[in-house]
């Protein structure tokens, strides 16, 4: 393994931030970062496999689209995730894409079955999130292992345009320009989709957010939403060694 030294530091505690705030418990979930046309860093499972909360670089392996080590000694110990497809043909289809986080958060599932989906009913409370919610999340309605082209297809189709995309009885996709971003998109989802469960189980309905005070809603750049809020998140789960 020689090479993208930073990069795969970045993965490793990308995975175990999901790991701190409950979206990827145990061993599932994996997030990839683009390194060119047709290769990746993806969180790969070895001989000594702990969990997301306990990823460590060594545990990012770079390869091509096709799953065949892209360096000497890439997957000498360890395998692609059974779903490296839903990275790649996400990656193939998306050039602004540099990012994919694939994750099991429990209340976006449990929301998604209760047929509550993803709205912007929150304002100010978290902006980048209710700008997201706002533009539509959509739905990948197959609860299926996502481990071919072809079903990683339908996905993407599913996907669209857009940067999330939830997985019926199973998690979500965020896709984005950075590593950073992919993961911060999928917390706020997450939140939306705790904050939707919360408020139908104590009797409330969700309303979304009037338009006029969604476009009040300002744009603070990405040095706070994306810098600042992953040093935090780094913090938070203790990871910013890495």
């Amino acid at each position: 393994m020689t090479g993208f030294a930073q990069e795969r530091a970045l993965v490793a505690a990308a995975c175990r931030v999901l790991a701190a705030r409950g979206l990827a418990d145990g061993v599932l979930g994996h997030v990839s970062l683009r390194t060119g046309p047709n290769t990746l860093l993806v969180r790969c499972r070895g001989p000594h496999e702990r969990g997301l909360a306990f990823t460590e670089p060594a545990d990012i392996r770079h390869v091509d689209l096709d799953g065949a080590p892209a360096g000497e000694g890439e997957l000498a110990e360890h395998a692609v995730p059974n779903e490296l497809p839903l990275h790649t043909e996400v990656l193939r289809a998306r050039p602004d894409v540099q990012a994919v986080v694939h994750a099991h958060p429990p209340d976006v599932v449990a929301a998604d079955l209760a047929g509550l989906s993803i709205r912007p009913i929150v304002g100010a409370f978290d902006i980048p999130g209710a700008q997201l919610a706002a533009g539509g999340v959509p739905v990948y309605p197959r609860g299926v292992l996502v481990r071919n082209r072809r079903l990683a297809r339908e996905m993407v189709d599913a996907l669209g345009d857009r940067p999330v995309v939830l997985l019926r009885g199973h998690g979500l996709t965020s896709a984005a320009g950075g590593v950073e971003q992919a993961v911060l998109q999928a917390i706020s989802v997450d939140r939306l989709a705790g904050l939707a469960l919360r408020i139908t189980a104590s009797g409330g309905r969700l309303v979304d957010l009037p338009d006029a005070d969604l476009t009040e809603l300002p744009d603070l750049g990405s040095g706070f939403t994306v810098a600042t809020a992953w040093r935090h998140e780094l913090a938070r789960a203790d990871v910013g060694a890495d």
